[in-house]
């Protein structure tokens, strides 16, 4: 999978949990940029990504991330591992 991929995936999710197919997200965006991605839908955001990418994140790795960008790469990481 590469970055793009995910993107598509977690665009996928994103769309899902918030209810809002109209959600576009690039490597920049961040929580600020998407209306009701508060802490709440965040922590579902997480869990559902990991579900379906059968993958596991640290606390240290979910609260590294300032963009949609640096939670790809620790994906990809994941996935290549």
């Amino acid at each position: 999978m590469n970055n793009n991929e995910i993107l598509e995936k977690v665009k996928e999710i994103f769309r899902d949990i918030l209810d809002n197919d109209e959600i576009e997200l690039t490597f920049e965006t961040s929580a600020n940029d998407v209306e009701d991605w508060d802490s709440l839908t965040h922590i579902q955001l997480i869990v559902a990504i990991e579900k379906s990418l059968k993958i596991k994140f640290t606390s240290k790795e979910i609260l590294s991330w300032s963009n949609v960008g640096e939670m790809i790469e620790c994906i990809q990481t994941k996935k290549s591992a």
